[in-house]
């Protein structure tokens, strides 16, 4: 026996709102099927949704408080964090709410200060990175170890002297750690000076040191040495010092191509016995067509930078050659070569005199050296190799020392730290003459001393006078 399903009285007809008359299926005013009204669910209150309040920002972290039974109305256990197996961030065993922590005999819920990471009893404080014996160092303190040890350790010394490989390149910083191609220290991390910014070379008779300086971004000097033979079989010893023109374009170009033309020039010319003076002169004629053609460019160069190539690529150059016993010097600019007799006793000289504003002024009476020198025009120079020199005129002469001395090749980057040729003998080393590099290393540094401001290039070549040698003379071109 089927039942009918009892509708629930309405108060009002959904289609029309009118009141139906009770048990009536259908509306009587608007004939709406009342049975095909849902039944409506169980009342429930409606429950406003509110935001609580935000914790105070200041009040430490609470752990919620666990209800007083479960699910099987079993009480349910309280746990603390301190209940859970595990170590703190220094490697020691968490401790119960009534067990003493074994360093500071405090137990979990024993009241704490602030926590001090710097203080001097802290593990934080006895960490140092520059000492790997430390007692109370890492291994102290929870933290790792670093994967490449220190240098300086004694325990590590000898190891770290043999890492690296026969003939590859060491570290500047830490003197043991092997260079990677990208130019930073495998052991130390340190990035390796680029190559122009601290040269070094020595031959038998002549050593050579170029340094960046301390303020410069870029080493803009070059400078090449070498040796040959004359048609006698006579030993020539040739060097080159070029400075770029910082207010050039492309300055550091412009020295190394006219120092790399210059010897290049030389070493032709004299193994086929033009004389030396002569060959100093062509020398620097090449070192500036070296340094013009880097004007040259294509067509289609000028599109992309319009003022790149505004200023053409400029430098000066001096140089010095020790051949048949003469001493030859050329130069355009300002940078100087010095003569330091092996007796100090004896007097020093100045070789060259400076394309500059200041040299003009006392060769034209209008400045006593010292003035000139003084004023800010004094390093404004007249001379100069490259496409925009007025005109080329360089400068040689020749020398023939009667005693043994020392041929002192340098840019303003020195001299301005040892001006007259009294201050540059008193900066060179006395046994310079038989360790030329060690001497060239201690002039770059005496230029570094004095504040490095510009790139410092020196060349040193010792010259030994023949037992029959007499006389002097100096001819200027």
């Amino acid at each position: 026996m089927s039942q009918s399903h009892q509708q629930p009285a309405l108060s009002k007809c959904p289609g029309c709102e009118e009141p139906p008359v009770a048990g009536d299926l259908f509306c009587g005013a608007c004939g709406y099927d009342l049975s095909a009204v849902p039944a409506r669910p169980d009342d429930r209150p409606t429950m406003a949704i509110t935001v609580p309040p935000a914790a105070p920002a200041a009040e430490a972290v609470r752990w919620p408080t666990a209800e007083e039974t479960d699910s099987s109305d079993v009480p349910a256990p309280v746990v603390r964090p301190a209940d859970v197996p595990g170590t703190d961030s220094g490697g020691r065993p968490l401790t119960g709410p009534d067990t003493p922590d074994p360093e500071s005999g405090l137990g979990a819920g024993s009241p704490s200060g602030p926590v001090r990471t710097g203080g001097p009893d802290s593990a934080a404080a006895r960490v140092r990175h520059d000492d790997r014996a430390d007692p109370g160092g890492a291994e102290a303190s929870g933290d790792f170890a670093l994967a490449a040890p220190d240098p300086r350790a004694p325990e590590h010394a000898a190891a770290l002297a043999a890492a690296p490989a026969p003939g590859a390149k060491v570290c500047v910083a830490c003197r043991s750690g092997r260079v990677d191609a990208d130019g930073y220290c495998e052991n130390c991390g340190h990035a390796q000076p680029r190559e122009r910014d601290h040269m070094e070379q020595e031959l038998d008779a002549v050593a050579a040191v170029s340094d960046r300086g301390l303020r410069h971004h870029r080493n803009e000097d070059s400078f090449a040495v070498s040796s040959t033979a004359l048609p006698d079989g006579s030993p020539a010893v040739v060097a080159i010092v070029c400075d770029g023109v910082s207010s050039a374009s492309r300055p550091d170009e412009a020295s190394a191509a006219a120092a790399s033309a210059a010897n290049e020039a030389l070493l032709e010319s004299l193994p086929r016995g033009t004389h030396p003076q002569q060959a100093m002169h062509e020398a620097i004629v090449a070192a500036s067509e070296a340094v013009n053609a880097l004007a040259q460019e294509p067509a289609g160069a000028r599109e992309h930078d319009a003022h790149r190539h505004q200023n053409a690529p400029a430098c000066t150059l001096v140089g010095a050659i020790m051949a048949g016993g003469l001493l030859i010097v050329g130069w355009v600019g300002d940078s100087r070569v010095y003569w330091v007799p092996e007796d100090r006793t004896q007097p020093t000289a100045r070789l060259t005199e400076d394309d500059s504003w200041a040299a003009q002024m006392v060769a034209a009476g209008l400045m006593n050296e010292a003035e000139a020198y003084a004023d800010e025009r004094a390093h404004a120079i007249t001379g100069w190799l490259g496409a925009d020199a007025y005109e080329l005129e360089p400068h040689t002469a020749a020398f023939k020392p009667d005693r043994p001395g020392l041929v002192v090749v340098c840019t303003d980057g020195l001299w301005n730290y040892a001006e007259s040729a009294e201050e540059m003998a008193a900066a060179v080393p006395a046994d310079a003459r038989r360790q030329p590099l060690h001497a060239a290393r201690a002039l770059v540094g005496h230029a570094l001393d004095g504040g490095g401001h510009d790139n410092v290039t020196v060349a040193l070549l010792p010259f030994a006078v023949r037992p029959q040698g007499a006389g002097s003379a100096c001819d200027t071109v």
